[in-house]
């Protein structure tokens, strides 16, 4: 069977259910001994999300490649392509991002979300005024806290912790967040 890529849709605006997402996995350090194999650092949370015969994306261009090995190098990972046998055969690779589908990546519990489906939502008060558009999750060792980037022409940036007492409802359809504002804003 053919190796190809999945086909983009180039319409701007909300991604398409059939616009392949492509979402960062691994990052290739350097190649690793002489018989094909690269370290990796992985970028996710689900290293055991890929098995031997699924299919990456390497690099900018998204390079379609099939995965030949993975396994556990301590603090690291060892990684190797089909097709790609020798040092020399993946030199180029090196510093390379690895990329997998974002329908690739294992079903989350209720009440839990992929940052990418989250980046760009809107977000509403509980009386459904228009507080701004989630511009990145920041990542702390409590909670996620959201980015809120107002739609004027401030562009101000508000800080909403990701808890259950602010963060009311997640709506994936309507692509919008319902937030109860905190006191202190």
């Amino acid at each position: 069977m053919p190796h190809k890529k999945p086909e983009k849709n180039d319409k701007p605006g909300l991604l398409k259910t059939s616009e392949p997402v492509f979402l960062a996995f691994a990052k290739i350090r350097k190649p690793h001994a002489l018989h094909g194999e690269v370290t990796v650092e992985m970028l996710s949370d689900f290293p055991n999300q890929v098995a031997e015969g699924n299919d990456l994306y390497i690099g900018a261009d998204k390079k379609p490649m099939i995965l030949r090995s993975i396994r556990n190098a301590g603090k690291t990972y060892l990684i190797s392509f089909k097709g790609y046998e020798s040092r020399d055969s993946v030199e180029h690779l090196r510093n390379a991002m690895i990329y997998i589908l974002s329908n690739a990546l294992p079903e989350l519990n209720a009440d839990e979300y992929y940052h990418h489906d989250l980046i760009g939502m809107a977000v509403y008060d509980l009386s459904r005024n228009l507080i701004g558009i989630i511009s990145e999750i920041i990542t702390t060792g409590a909670n996620d806290v959201y980015v809120v980037t107002s739609d004027d022409a401030e562009k101000r940036e508000i800080l909403l912790p990701a808890i259950k007492s602010v963060v009311r409802e997640v709506d994936l359809e309507s692509h919008s967040v319902f937030v109860e504002m905190p006191e202190w804003l």
